[in-house]
């Protein structure tokens, strides 16, 4: 038992590919320091445009607005590069889809400093108001993309490279975890109630919502159950107080691994079905704020 428990270990130290996917946390933090930029970039604009260095009206303002309507108007060549075949070959969808969220979030704030954050006539007020609304929905669908963009195969052949390293496949005949065989079960528990729940809104709302927390509350009581045999293995074997630490933590990266793999099948449907609604709401306000921009355009140089 002593050398099955360290082989454990030492494998499931070892870099896996599944071990090196992103897990729920690192990508929270990504999303964090993208929303962290934005409330930067506006609280920044916010004070440029205190300083009251120009006006909407004046050449530098006009100029920033130029520039914002530009870097919008290039927005509209990231669907163009996936659904025109003539573009296939312009380099990689996802160097056009970072140059949509750099310029989905450069646009806005030049035309937020362009209006200095005010309101000067209806056409401008529908055009800001547009923007803002399309941009507002640009980050909630960089947010839902990115829990689908990889796929629900790529999600489920991550968990399935899991399962095998840790032999809790159905093909293989006796689990690495057998040592601690209430983590094994709760794990597997786990798996099964989620990825076999009865499919619907409701299950949608909740594995969104409440599966996160579920997912916590599962990972510390599998914590609370790998203590005892841990301990008792450290003390038969005579393990410091840092190995003992050491070999706990290379088991709770596997078991927090598990457990996000397998939150992010289970929330696969639910946020491909969420980002299929965003589409539907979405591409009505770029029409609006399109049109909104035309006629805000021509008001400006006709009056």
């Amino acid at each position: 038992m002593s050398s099955t428990i360290d082989a454990v270990l030492t494998d499931f130290a070892t870099p896996s590919a599944a071990q090196a996917e992103e897990t729920p946390t690192r990508r929270l933090s990504s999303d964090l320091l993208v929303y962290a930029l934005i409330a930067a970039l506006v609280g920044g604009a916010w004070l440029f445009s205190r300083a009251e260095l120009f006006k909407a009206g004046d050449d530098i303002g006009y100029w920033l607005g130029v520039a914002g309507g530009v870097m919008l108007l290039t927005l509209f060549s990231y669907p163009l590069r996936k659904y025109v075949r003539g573009m296939h070959r312009l380099g990689k969808v996802k160097w056009w889809f970072l140059l949509h969220i750099v310029f989905g979030i450069g646009g806005p704030v030049l035309i937020l400093i362009h209006s200095t954050f005010r309101v000067g006539s209806l056409n401008a007020g529908v055009a800001l108001y547009s923007m803002l609304i399309v941009a507002g929905s640009g980050v909630i669908g960089r947010f839902l993309y990115m829990r689908v963009n990889r796929g629900l195969s790529g999600e489920k052949t991550s968990l399935k490279q899991l399962e095998v390293r840790a032999g809790l496949a159905q093909s293989e005949a006796r689990s690495k975890l057998h040592f601690a065989p209430e983590v094994e079960a709760r794990l597997l528990k786990f798996a099964e109630d989620e990825l076999h729940a009865k499919p619907g809104w409701l299950t949608h709302l909740r594995r969104i919502t409440v599966l996160p927390l579920q997912q916590r509350l599962v990972y510390r009581q599998c914590d609370e159950a790998l203590t005892v045999p841990l301990r008792a293995m450290a003390k038969g074997r005579g393990w410091s107080r840092s190995q003992y630490i050491g070999r706990k933590r290379v088991a709770r990266r596997f078991i927090e691994s598990y457990l996000g793999s397998v939150v992010r099948v289970a929330q696969f449907s639910a946020f491909e079905r969420m980002f299929a609604l965003w589409h539907v709401a979405h591409v009505p306000f770029v029409y609006l704020l399109l049109i909104s921009a035309i006629v805000h355009v021509i008001a400006v140089h006709a009056y």
